[in-house]
């Protein structure tokens, strides 16, 4: 026998066997799970807006107590301008899921709902092998759909104890369901620790984490409530603001003295109680304060309490992160943390969204998928939550149906920007109020333009005499980057301002929102498109 031969054919073998074995581990982690399609944890809270991330700049990016999202950001990529499109609620959640814009989707208001039988993202990711859960705040009015696990809050859902409905006890929006113990950033959180613990190890999954916080009423747990005690925050320069005739801009908007109103009424004993009892802290007092007194007791209120509550959804944020480097799972799975919208605190004396103005339509977003996604940069490309969608496909390696609107930003986030990028992107808010009427307009990296037309599609709150007689604003957000200055009569813009109405146009016919079945908006704008400024 031939000892020295044998010895060769063994190492041999032995030589063949770890390199199948190094590429097997190439291809797959510990657990079998293929790398090439790696796991999607999106978190995403409610009304979490830039200023009180602490990643964005701004009076309080030194004070916001986000350890974890600086984390992220350190780790990953931060998007500059990622747009909402919709900016509330219901309708940006159902954008991001269908990836399509409201008026296709026809979720374009707050009553509106997303039928079961709707295709979405989850569903393709579904039909791709991957393992899919929902679990927090749904808000899409009608049963989730496309994930193997539900666990979903009633309508806005509570704080504290809150009632959360599974497939498994699902009656209907707002029945069925069992409490569960705590405060719910920190229950929605663990809940979805236990889901990713108990799911088939050798499959992908798509996780969506959605907190309530920071909705209003802004609450928070115990251990922050130490937050912001002995501070007076400093306020934004327009606190102050009370009218449009200040700016020039086409509207009013949300007052800070309308949530002035709230604390009085969930304080008072009186039949409006019920509907605002819940803000934490109260009672709430402004006898004897004057106007601007009365604003500020009231911003220092409840931009507090909204920090304390960014805080607890920070909290299980980190949370999230630590269970992924405990399993092993942080290497291949991309981890998202957004808000469906921006909001304001205190900017032009406004809270709550829904407006075209950078507050609002500003989706704060950070992104980690270690080794692909550039560690601590920074991307000004104008993304928008119908992409979010195509992303989700393009990471899973699934089709991404025609009749969806997103584009990836995969390449963007590795910094190959495609020459072909949009210049502008697209909005419209539909659920019209006096206040904040129904508008639509582009954004640009430098130039916005919005079309007020005023307009509930023939619901109207305006009195004889409360009708519009402004229809646009324009904005140099490089000149005037907290837009104090309406510059749509200015003669230096008129160009572009004609430039951008076209872009307008030719938007809205790409998208298909062209109106053909509002003959009224349709008449508002034949009648006011033309005027003043950028006049064709």
């Amino acid at each position: 026998m031939n000892t020295s031969l044998s010895l060769s054919h063994v190492f041999t073998r032995l030589l063949a066997f770890l390199l199948l074995g190094a590429v097997w581990l190439c291809s797959t982690d510990l657990y079998g799970q293929d790398r090439e399609r790696p796991n999607i944890l999106f978190i995403m809270s409610d009304d979490h807006t830039a200023q009180a991330w602490g990643i964005y700049g701004g009076i309080l990016e030194d004070l916001a107590h986000t350890p974890n999202i600086r984390r992220l950001a350190a780790e990953g990529t931060v998007l500059e301008n990622c747009l909402v499109s919709n900016s509330i609620c219901t309708p940006s959640r159902a954008t991001i899921l269908t990836g399509q814009y409201s008026h296709v989707n026809g979720v374009t208001t707050l009553g509106a709902g997303l039928s079961p039988a709707y295709n979405n993202i989850a569903k393709e990711l579904q039909r791709g092998g991957y393992q899919t859960s929902v679990i927090g705040k749904w808000h899409l009015k009608q049963e989730p759909a496309g994930f193997d696990y539900y666990c979903v809050l009633p309508g806005q859902g509570e704080y504290w104890n809150p009632v959360m409905k599974t497939a498994d006890n699902w009656e209907d929006y707002y029945g069925g369901g069992r409490p569960y113990q705590g405060f719910s950033s920190d229950i929605i959180a663990d809940m979805t620790i236990d889901w990713i613990e108990q799911r088939d190890t050798t499959r992908p999954f798509l996780a969506m984490t959605h907190f309530k916080a920071t909705h209003e009423p802004f609450d928070y747990p115990e251990r922050f409530s130490h937050l912001y005690r002995d501070v007076d925050l400093p306020v934004p320069a327009t606190l102050y603001d009370r009218g449009p005739e200040t700016t020039g801009r086409s509207f009013v908007g949300q007052s800070i003295d309308n949530l002035t109103k709230r604390y009085l009424a969930a304080t008072a004993d009186s039949s409006l109680r019920k509907d605002f009892m819940n803000y934490p802290e109260l009672p709430f007092s402004v006898a004897g304060l004057t106007a601007d007194e009365a604003r500020m007791k009231t911003y220092q209120k409840y931009v507090k309490d909204f920090l304390r509550c960014g805080a607890a959804a920070d909290d299980n944020i980190g949370k999230l992160l630590d269970y992924l480097e405990e399993s092993g799972l942080a290497e291949n799975t991309v981890v998202i943390y957004t808000a469906d919208q921006g909001y304001f605190l205190g900017e032009h004396g406004w809270f709550d969204k829904r407006l075209i103005f950078e507050e609002s339509i500003h989706m704060p977003f950070v992104i980690r998928f270690p080794g692909e996604v550039r560690a601590g940069a920074r991307n000004r490309d104008l993304i928008e939550n119908v992409d979010f969608s195509a992303l989700f496909a393009d990471y899973a390696g699934v089709d991404y149906p025609a009749d969806m609107q997103g584009r990836s930003f995969r390449e963007n986030l590795q910094g190959n920007t495609p020459d072909d990028w949009r210049e502008y992107s697209y909005y419209r808010y539909w659920d019209h109020s006096r206040d904040r009427p129904g508008h639509f307009g582009i954004r640009g990296q430098r130039y916005k333009l919005a079309f007020f037309y005023g307009n509930g599609l023939a619901v109207n709150e305006y009195a004889p005499g409360e009708a519009p007689t402004k229809y646009w604003d324009f904005y140099d957000l490089e000149e005037d980057p907290h837009e104090l200055r309406n510059a749509y009569e200015d003669p230096r813009y008129r160009d572009i301002i004609a430039q951008m109405k076209e872009e307008i146009l030719s938007l809205r016919e790409v998208l298909g929102d062209t109106d053909d079945d509002n003959p009224e908006i349709r008449e508002i704008i034949r009648e006011h498109w033309n005027d003043g400024s950028g006049k064709r």
